[in-house]
C-alpha cells in the first residue's frame, strides 16, 4: 500500500458509547490524511451520530437485525468502495468479519491482547503495540491506536468531538429554552435508566433524586430515550407535584440530543447517568457528568477525561465494593440480584452535585 491512502474504512459497529469512543481514531485519520475518502461501517441505529461528521464520505450500514442477509449486501458495498486501508476499532469477531470483507491490503487495529475476542485479531496485518496499564479507559485506548495509525499527527481530541454544525447548535439551544426557559438554578439533566439493565439505578432511587433536587430549588429534567419512554411517562405522572422537575419522554435523534446537551454545557448544567450511551454523548458534548458506577469499571467506560484535577466529571460508587465487581456480565449472578447500584445512596449523588 502507498504511504498516502486514498480510501479508508473505519469499523466500529456498535454500541452508542463505543461509537463515541471511536471518535479519536476518526479525527486522527482525517487530520493525518485530509485528501483520503473515509467511510465508517456502523449499525443503522447509531449511524446518525457520525454521518454528519465533517470529512466523512459515507456510512455503511450493517443491519444486524436482518440476520445473514446483512452480510452479502455489506460485502457488495465494501467491494465497491474498494478501501486500501481498514481500521478495526471494535475488536471482536463481528468487526473482524467486516474488516476481512473489506479486502483492504492494509488492515489495522489493536494488538491481539487488547481484543475482547482474540481470534478475530488474526485478520489484521498491522496491529498496534499492546496498550499500557495507563491506557485503561476506552478513549485512552483509542488514542493509543490513533498514535499507531498516524504517528506524526496531532491526536488530541477537538473541543467538540461530534463537530456539531451551527444549525445543530441553534436547534439544541432552542430545545434547551423550551424545556428550561432562561431563569435557571443549577440545572441538572438526569438520564433515566429502565429496570432490567444491570447498570440501572433502582427506579425508587431515581424518583427520590428528582424529588430531592426539586425540593432543593434545582431545575431538573428527567430525560428518557425510546428504551426508557415507559418509565419516563410513569415518572411524569408521579412527579406532577414537583414543580421544578421537567420531563422529556421518549427523546429521539442522536445529533439533536448532542445539540441539546451542548446547550446544557453552555448553561452550566450537570448530567447524571449510569453507564450508558447518552453519558458518553454528554461528555463528548462538553457537559460535566456525574457517573453512577455499577458493575462496570468506571476507569474503563466511565466519563472521560477520568475524574481528577483536570476533569469536570465525577463518579459516585456505593460505599461497599462487591468482590465480583467490576464485571461485564449482562445479568447479575448474585442470588440477591444486582447490588452494585442498589447500595448507591441518593445522598451521595446529591453531594456530588453540590461540589
Amino acid at each position: 500500500m502507498s504511504s498516502t491512502p486514498r480510501r479508508i474504512l473505519l469499523v466500529r459497529l456498535s454500541h452508542l458509547g463505543d461509537v463515541v469512543h471511536a471518535l479519536p481514531v476518526y479525527h486522527a485519520l482525517r487530520r493525518g490524511f485530509p485528501e483520503a475518502r473515509i467511510a465508517w461501517a456502523v449499525q443503522p441505529e447509531f449511524a446518525e451520530l457520525i454521518e454528519a461528521l465533517p470529512g466523512l464520505t459515507r456510512a455503511f450500514h450493517f443491519d444486524r437485525r436482518a440476520g445473514w442477509r446483512a452480510w452479502p449486501r455489506l460485502a457488495r458495498e465494501l467491494r465497491a468502495f474498494d478501501a486500501d486501508w481498514t481500521v478495526d476499532v471494535q475488536g471482536n469477531l463481528k468487526s473482524a468479519a467486516v474488516t476481512w470483507l473489506s479486502r483492504a491490503p492494509r488492515r489495522s487495529g489493536w494488538h491481539r491482547d487488547d481484543w475482547r475476542e482474540r481470534l478475530g485479531a488474526r485478520v489484521l496485518d498491522d496491529p498496534a503495540p499492546p496498550c499500557g496499564p495507563e491506557e485503561r479507559h476506552a478513549i485512552d485506548r483509542s488514542l493509543h491506536l490513533a498514535r499507531h495509525l498516524v504517528p506524526d499527527a496531532d491526536t488530541l481530541l477537538p473541543a467538540d468531538w461530534l463537530e456539531l454544525g451551527e444549525v445543530e447548535r441553534t436547534t439544541g439551544r432552542k430545545l434547551w429554552r423550551e424545556r428550561f426557559g432562561e431563569d435557571l438554578s443549577g440545572p441538572v439533566v438526569v438520564q433515566l435508566a429502565a429496570p432490567g439493565d444491570v447498570r440501572a439505578w433502582p427506579v425508587d432511587s431515581q424518583i427520590a433524586l428528582l424529588r430531592a433536587l426539586s425540593e432543593r430549588g434545582r431545575d431538573v429534567l428527567a430525560l428518557s430515550g425510546p428504551g426508557e419512554a415507559e418509565l419516563g411517562a410513569r415518572l411524569e405522572r408521579e412527579l406532577a407535584d414537583s414543580p421544578r422537575v421537567r420531563h422529556w419522554v421518549g427523546q429521539r435523534g442522536l445529533r439533536k440530543l448532542a445539540g441539546f446537551l451542548r446547550a446544557g454545557a453552555e448553561h452550566g448544567a450537570r448530567f447524571v447517568s449510569c453507564d450508558s450511551g447518552p453519558q458518553h454523548v454528554a461528555a463528548a458534548s462538553g457537559l460535566p457528568v456525574v457517573g453512577l458506577a455499577g458493575p462496570q469499571d468506571a476507569r474503563r467506560t466511565g466519563p472521560w477525561p477520568t475524574p481528577g484535577p483536570s476533569s469536570a466529571h465525577k463518579v459516585v460508587r456505593a460505599g461497599e465494593a462487591l468482590e465480583c465487581a467490576p464485571c461485564l456480565a449482562r445479568r447479575c449472578r448474585l442470588p440477591e440480584g444486582p447490588l452494585c447500584l442498589e447500595r448507591l445512596a441518593v445522598g451521595a449523588v446529591l453531594e456530588a452535585l453540590e461540589d
